[in-house]
């Protein structure tokens, strides 16, 4: 059976592939190899399969040359698009720089008028104080003068009666005319200091019409300054109360934590006390006092502004190179979290740092290179790496907006850059909360 088998098999392939002789010739002698039916299957599978995968390979190459190209100018198109928007992104940072100048200067400005609306205030209620003073001691002499008229009345009439009485028996009885010039005259002053009293209450009425003027003017200036010192107070602190609460920061405990830095008691600014009688604070009092916990609030504000790091650490021209969040890792490919941002700049461009704090760090450190850590109020830290120098040392207190170093390419980097980092309490947080949420204010 199988005989057969193979016999069938050997004729079929030798219909399709008979025998074939090769003679190799030479000078002396004559060779030939004989191609039996299998050789020549095997050797034209192998070409077949050599064919095949160059026909496949040569695909694979055009296909891969034509989707690289593509790659490549897709590449093109993305890296000019970021650089168009990260030119923009620079020139919406410098409109926002100028303009968070120009809110500086008014503030500065508005702050002046505060001062100056407050001195004229005190000076305003000295002056009411006095005019009250005045006015009631004219109505104790109008009190004085109006006793004195009635006394000198009752003196009157009490002087007409005992010269009716015994008027005229008594002058004949005397044989004289004295008696009667005594009254004469004694009728002559009461009645001249009856004018006379008359005419000082006329004319304290007219003072004190002139006063009540005085007073009802004076209140209506207060009132002035008053709305001109709410408006200034509602729009300084405003921004600031809005800049704290877009960085996450809960201003009740920020303001009181800040309050708890001042030696003494009551904070800054103490409230105004301008009755000495023991009498409950007039309105103007009360909404004194109001302006005045408002500036209490605005000062603190701001000494709570300088210590959270709300300034940028770069103040010369830069880029953003990397934002906060996961990205593709420059160096291994692999994708991974970047706990800061980048900014770009030239070698050696001034760094600063963003609040007031101490610095717990200023040194080599793995993978930041030069690194400076500050430690700032509120329980937030902030990191500065890859410096090319450091001109902080640690325990040092550094000031909002001192230079601390340079920028550099040190540790693992692909560039010159600032790897710029903020940590509350101890987890690293997206820096651009801050910055951006100053803005509007600096």
């Amino acid at each position: 059976m199988r005989t057969r088998l193979a016999i069938k098999i050997h004729s079929i392939l030798e219909h399709y592939f008979p025998e074939r002789r090769v003679f190799l010739k030479s000078d002396n002698d004559t060779r030939f190899i004989r191609l039996r039916p299998g050789t020549q299957i095997v050797a034209f599978a192998g070409s077949a399969c050599l064919v095949a995968w160059s026909i496949v390979a040569t695909a694979i190459i055009l296909m891969d040359s034509i989707g690289s190209g593509n790659f490549r100018e897709q590449a093109k198109r993305d890296q000019r698009t970021y650089q168009a928007r990260l030119n923009d992104l620079s020139a919406q940072r410098d409109s926002r720089a100028s303009e968070a100048l120009a809110a500086q200067e008014r503030f500065n400005v508005a702050l002046k008028q505060i001062s100056v609306m407050q001195s004229e205030l005190l000076q305003s209620e000295i002056y009411r104080r006095e005019l009250e003073t005045g006015i009631d001691v004219i109505q104790s002499t109008l009190r004085d003068t109006m006793q004195q008229r009635k006394a000198a009345r009752t003196q009157l009439a009490e002087l007409e009666g005992s010269l009716q009485e015994g008027g005229t028996g008594a002058v004949q009885a005397a044989g004289s005319t004295a008696p009667m010039e005594f009254l004469a005259d004694a009728l002559a002053r009461t009645a001249q200091e009856r004018d006379q009293v008359i005419a000082d209450a006329e004319e304290s009425l007219l003072k004190a019409d002139r006063m009540s003027q005085e007073i009802a003017l004076m209140q209506d200036r207060n009132d002035a300054i008053f709305r001109q010192l709410e408006e200034a107070m509602t729009v300084s602190v405003a921004p600031l109360d809005k800049m704290f609460r877009n960085a996450g920061m809960p201003t009740d405990r920020i303001l009181e934590t800040v309050r708890r830095g001042y030696s003494g008691q009551g904070g800054p600014l103490a409230p105004l006390s301008f009755s000495t009688r023991g009498e409950e604070p007039g309105p103007d009092t009360l909404r004194a006092n109001r302006l005045l916990n408002q500036m209490d609030r605005l000062n603190l504000y701001r000494i709570a502004a300088q210590k959270a790091p709300f300034a940028n650490p770069v103040k010369d021209a830069f880029r953003f190179t990397s934002k906060f969040g996961f990205r593709r890792d420059p160096k291994t490919g692999g994708r991974r979290m970047h706990s800061g941002v980048d900014f770009a700049a030239g070698l050696g461009t001034p760094l600063y740092a963003t609040a007031d704090g101490v610095v717990t760090h200023s040194g080599w450190q793995s993978g930041y290179g030069r690194l400076v850590k500050i430690q700032h109020e509120f329980g937030i830290e902030t990191r500065y790496a890859h410096m090319s120098r450091l001109r902080v040392k640690v325990g040092q207190r550094v000031s909002r907006g001192q230079r601390i170093g340079d920028m550099g390419a040190s540790g693992r980097v692909t560039g010159v850059h600032l790897h710029y980092e903020v940590r509350v309490g101890g987890k690293a947080v997206n820096p651009m909360i801050y910055i951006k949420a100053a803005n509007d204010v600096f």
